[in-house]
């Protein structure tokens, strides 16, 4: 666990960042009276998630491996770094959905029902805790092993 501090502490940070993003999307509205600009403003979070990536794994660079990193070493942390996310992410889910923006599913789900024509017991099962949980888990996964390869030929050095 010593190995992965780093690590971790970026993981706190990325869930922190995540909970701020989502309060600003409902601040400006994308949770209620503009969701249906929700999908496109959302994928915004993706550059401040990058560059969390990028002064994690620079970090790692420097401060465990004394300014030298292999792009495998890089992408291992990277890949631990996308795991605890993964991890955090079903709390992080809670938070946001309890205490941040609770009516988010049933405008979700409405939204979808009435201007997408989707089904109702469809809309209701994707716009549900249970869903957002899994989809932030394999999202955070997935997207974040991208993420730490790309990142990994920015930060190696030799």
């Amino acid at each position: 666990m010593k190995n992965f501090k780093i690590e971790f502490k970026w993981a706190i940070y990325f869930s922190i960042l995540t909970l701020f993003w989502l309060s600003i999307e409902k601040g400006v509205g994308l949770h209620d009276q503009h969701i249906d600009l929700h999908p496109i403003y959302t994928n915004l979070i993706a550059i401040p998630y990058i560059l969390l990536y990028y002064l994690a794994l620079r970090q790692k660079r420097e401060w465990f491996y004394n300014g030298k990193i292999t792009w495998s070493q890089a992408m291992i942390s990277g890949a631990v770094l996308s795991a605890i996310v993964a991890l955090l992410s079903p709390l992080v889910q809670y938070i946001g959905a309890t205490f941040i923006t609770p009516d988010y599913f049933k405008n979700a789900t409405e939204y979808a029902i009435e201007q997408r024509n989707m089904n109702p017991d469809l809309a209701k099962q994707y716009f549900s805790m249970r869903s957002y949980i899994i989809q932030s888990i394999f999202f955070a996964l997935a997207m974040g092993i991208v993420t730490s390869a790309l990142v990994a030929l920015f930060v190696k050095k030799k």
